[in-house]
């Protein structure tokens, strides 16, 4: 991964280069910012221009013996920290990471661990990944200026793990830089936090991100404006409407089901759609979950009759013109805060059978108020 392969983003490229160049290095940077809007990928490329060995003024040289190893992503210098699952440790996995990698650089967790088929596991850092990092880290630079150590959600470590790892984040060997990539600041142990610089990454410019989907796509104009538009900036989105990924036309499936069941208040129906979503997965259930709340949002914001403001693929928006309107400022707090709630239950191993069929209990009272 180098700089020129990252979409958008040129102010912030352009920092982490001069930082290089004039020698200001942290020992530990953490880049937070929504999902799929290339966190992960800048982290990488930003490591090989670390450890390159003729950097330009712009990118990596993509010759030298440290490039090489990078495109393998096999550099000795180089290490990656990411959720896994069977409480195990990311060397593990470390070739399907790569594979990963080398196949999409753009990609969330759910995909990670359908990738690893992880099944209904969730994927976690776990305890033991703590010793592995201070093991790794306490040996000296093999043959680079710098050893690196990337974590991919550092929100998903163990708060043992966490803990264990303070002293070495602060006060890392001497070359030593860690690059932790979060999608979800609230939830990183703040003491962590506190000890990282913190690189904000916001969304993908929308000409950018049209640029990209035409180059990659052979979108027209008109299409891939709108699935910039409707992707808020995460080229990921962009890339899942795109293809029509089977996942999203899954969820959105399923939305309609419980709405429907729960409208009618029949309550067979309405155990059955329950009994579905608790057969998942749990990491599925949390995407629906957070899919949604998003359509509850965009049909709330659809009846102030501000298109532009409005984040619907066309299969979305034809069920909202008769669905948004019982989508109300009477009901959508309580949408938020039941789904809200129940993404909680559900990442705190909730009995999934219980939580749904209360959810959609509850959405057959909000849709009738």
């Amino acid at each position: 991964m180098y700089f020129r392969d990252i979409i958008g983003h040129h102010d912030i490229k352009r920092h982490l280069i001069n930082s290089v160049e004039q020698g200001l290095v942290p020992h530990a940077r953490i880049f937070h910012g929504p999902e799929g809007v290339g966190k992960l990928p800048l982290a990488i490329a930003y490591a090989r221009y670390l450890n390159c060995g003729q950097r330009g003024s712009d990118d990596a040289c993509g010759k030298c013996p440290s490039c090489l190893k990078f495109d393998k992503l096999a550099h000795p210098d180089l290490h990656f920290v990411f959720p896994v699952v069977k409480s195990k440790v990311s060397d593990d996995y470390l070739p399907e990471w790569r594979e990963m990698l080398s196949g999409r650089a753009y990609f969330n967790l759910n995909q990670w661990l359908q990738f690893i088929d992880a099944q209904n596991a969730q994927g976690l850092i776990y305890e033991k990944e703590s010793g592995e990092i201070i093991r790794k880290l306490n040996l000296k630079v093999y043959e680079a200026p710098y050893k690196v150590m990337i974590v991919w959600l550092p929100e998903k470590m163990h708060l043992a793990c966490s803990n264990k790892l303070l002293k070495m984040i602060e006060e890392p060997p001497p070359n030593t830089v860690f690059l932790l990539v979060t999608e979800d600041a609230e939830n990183v142990l703040q003491t962590i936090w506190s000890r990282c610089q913190p690189l904000h990454v916001g969304g993908i410019a929308p000409e950018d991100m049209v640029e990209a989907l035409q180059r990659t796509y052979a979108l027209d104009g008109e299409r891939a404006e709108m699935a910039a538009h409707i992707a808020r900036g995460s080229y990921l989105r962009a890339v899942e409407l795109i293809e029509a990924s089977d996942e999203n036309s899954f969820f959105f499936d399923l939305f309609k089901e419980m709405t429907r069941a729960s409208f009618s208040r029949d309550v067979k129906k309405i155990k059955g759609v329950a009994n579905e979503i608790a057969g998942i997965g749990r990491e599925m259930q949390k995407s629906f979950l957070l899919y949604s709340l998003r359509l509850f949002r965009e049909y709330f914001i659809s009846n102030l009759n501000e298109p532009q403001m409005v984040y619907l693929n066309k299969e979305e928006r034809q069920f909202g013109e008769r669905f948004a309107p019982f989508v109300n400022e009477k009901n959508i707090q309580g949408f938020y805060d039941e789904f809200s709630l129940a993404y909680r239950q559900i990442e705190q191993n909730g009995n999934a059978k219980i939580v749904f069929l209360d959810l959609c209990l509850q959405v057959t009272l909000f849709l009738r108020k």
